[in-house]
């Protein structure tokens, strides 16, 4: 099988060509990355394997990219802008990114008759939900930019495989933690704020009381999943891919050890997300194995990625809420 990976010096997307370069049956791995919010330092172990050629491009770069798809099977996409407030600020840019590089990989697919795609698709569609676990035929209501263009490229993924005849997978992804989560923004993932201020000895910047319930999920369980997705032979299907028992974020911070600050709560944040996964326990075969005390050891114990990490302060976390609040109305 020869794959082609967008995103793929990412956060998930670099763990997961980590986990693909050691499969005998995965042949070919071509890696797509802007290598803007990416790392080639991600991707230190798995450039060494000589079935693995890594591309610095934009999706949005049509005529860069559609010729990387000749003679590839299937498609894993992983590449997107990903943090919410910024998506207010500029949706324009973050509807051009997400929604027409998509656009893009779907014609290259179509020219090229790539069979399938695996698409990392987001929980954020589900809004604030009001039935738990939040399962795949709950309403949708995304509340940014961000959250509709992620569920847009779903519906186009899903049209287009309706029209071209290709397969697709869409994987709703939960509270994704791990190693070389980012930590270049105040608006993404707390447990890179989280260890920076753990390695200088800052209090933990909590927005709102921390009792907040997130359905937090290891980086190597996703990756799994979307393994699965993968190879299995079942078409045109979504997921919700979560652990399925949601965590206080203060137990998050117990774990990891420190004392704790508090800034005001953001509004139109869900105050509990829950993923019903029992369709993808079903039907791709997996379920998720690393608890959240197992993840956050195996991150503490990489601690020292975080060491060269932007330090955000209670100051700009402060500031980040406040331009939050400038955008969110309740």
């Amino acid at each position: 099988m020869k794959i082609l990976i967008t995103g793929g010096a990412g956060f998930i997307g670099s763990h997961f060509v980590d986990l693909v370069v050691k499969k005998k049956t995965i042949k070919k791995i071509v890696v797509i990355d802007n290598l803007e919010d990416g790392s080639l330092r991600n991707l230190d172990k798995a450039l060494k394997y000589k079935k693995v050629k890594f591309v610095k491009a934009d999706i949005r770069d049509f005529p860069k990219i559609k010729n990387l798809f000749k003679n590839i099977d299937k498609v894993v996409h992983f590449a997107a802008l990903s943090d919410v407030v910024p998506s207010i600020v500029e949706p324009k840019l973050y509807m051009d990114n997400n929604i027409n590089g998509t656009i893009n990989i779907l014609e290259s697919m179509k020219i090229h008759k790539v069979k399938k795609i695996v698409y990392a698709a987001s929980s954020s569609c589900y809004g604030i939900p009001n039935k738990f676990p939040t399962n795949e035929n709950s309403p949708l209501d995304p509340r940014y930019p961000y959250a509709m263009s992620k569920l847009v490229c779903e519906d186009i993924i899903e049209h287009w495989s309706k029209v071209y005849g290709f397969d697709f997978l869409s994987l709703r992804l939960f509270n994704v933690y791990g190693t070389r989560s980012r930590t270049n923004s105040a608006y993404g993932a707390a447990l890179g704020v989280f260890l920076k201020q753990k390695i200088l000895n800052k209090p933990f910047t909590i927005v709102g009381n921390g009792n907040q319930r997130r359905d937090f999920i290891y980086v190597s369980d996703v990756c799994n999943a979307f393994y699965k997705a993968l190879i299995k032979k079942l078409p045109n299907q979504k997921f919700n891919i979560g652990f399925g028992k949601p965590r206080k974020v203060n137990e998050m911070v117990k774990i990891i050890g420190g004392t704790k600050t508090y800034v005001p709560k953001r509004p139109g944040e869900p105050d509990l997300t829950h993923a019903d996964i029992s369709k993808a326990k079903k039907l791709l075969s997996w379920k998720p194995q690393v608890t959240l005390e197992k993840g956050l050891n195996i991150v503490i114990k990489n601690i020292n990625y975080w060491k060269d990490a932007p330090l955000w302060t209670p100051k700009k976390i402060k500031l980040a809420t406040k331009d939050w609040f400038k955008y969110i109305k309740n």
